[in-house]
């Protein structure tokens, strides 16, 4: 109530800012956390029908994660974009990687900390090898699967090389959709070889400027201050926490339930770049 009375009577430009924080996966009731389309479209949809915007900034802090749910965000940017005649503005904060940077590549300019970490274009599946461990204290594996490759790659049963093989080959599709999608929202301002720009390695953000994934170095405030005026408004768009997740409780209570699976594999996804 009180922010529509303020937005009646405010003066100056508006450039809402939709907060994208966390790994990029699907939607579940075990996570409090995270980014998909159903939690970020409504945010989307509340920024691009802010009366008066001038602009959309995206504020990203994100690992990477779900190439599906990245495409479904990126598009749903880009879509509001046209139907609104918008322009989308990128800040990307500690991280914007693998899929973090495929939602920065949804704007129409990405700024960057010069110590942010930009890039990782690229695939990655990883997970664990048991069967010499269940061997060794004679457990015995049961799998019974109707199609010859339903127990692809099944942790609990020696590697095969024909699996590995078949995974190479969904990777490298997805691989190929990633780099489309970078020289399609980037185009010329690549400045890179192939080689080295789609090789999954990452950088920070000047050097990412040098390599043309970012536009400039910036940080979001003091940049759209000097874009659209000193009196410029700049709304937080950001998911509301569920309510258990006000008093630290949300579905984590189960000390080694999946929850806490899922909160160590988030881990693991800023780690690989020192966050």
């Amino acid at each position: 109530m009180f922010e529509w009375i303020r937005s009646r009577f405010r003066r100056g430009p508006v450039v809402p800012v939709v907060r994208l924080s966390g790994v990029i996966a699907a939607s579940s009731l075990l996570s409090t956390r995270g980014l998909s389309i159903e939690s970020v479209a409504p945010l989307l949809a509340k920024a691009f029908k802010t009366k008066g915007a001038k602009a959309v900034a995206l504020a990203i802090n994100s690992p990477g994660g779900s190439p599906v749910q990245s495409t479904l965000i990126a598009q749903r940017i880009r879509l509001l974009a046209r139907e609104n005649n918008l322009p989308v503005i990128a800040f990307v904060e500690d991280v914007a990687a693998s899929g973090g940077y495929w939602l920065a590549c949804a704007a129409d300019e990405i700024v960057a900390d010069h110590a942010s970490i930009v890039g990782s274009i690229g695939v990655i599946s990883s997970g664990f090898g048991f069967h010499e461990l269940i061997a060794r204290y004679g457990v015995e594996r049961r799998v019974h699967t109707s199609g010859e490759n339903k127990s692809m790659l099944d942790p609990f049963r020696p590697e095969k090389a024909e699996d590995v093989e078949r995974l190479s080959r969904l990777q490298a599709e997805i691989h190929d959709s990633f780099k489309g999608w970078v020289r399609e929202r980037r185009g010329a301002r690549l400045k890179g070889d192939d080689a080295v720009l789609f090789s999954g390695e990452f950088w920070t953000g000047r050097r990412g400027l040098e390599l043309g994934l970012v536009d400039s170095i910036g940080e979001l405030r003091s940049t759209l201050q000097q874009r659209f005026g000193a009196k410029v408004h700049l709304p937080i768009i950001a998911a509301r926490r569920r309510f258990l997740a006000r008093f630290g409780l949300g579905s984590s209570f189960d000390m080694i339930g999946p929850s806490t699976l899922a909160a160590l594999e988030e881990r693991a996804h800023w780690q690989r770049f020192g966050l």
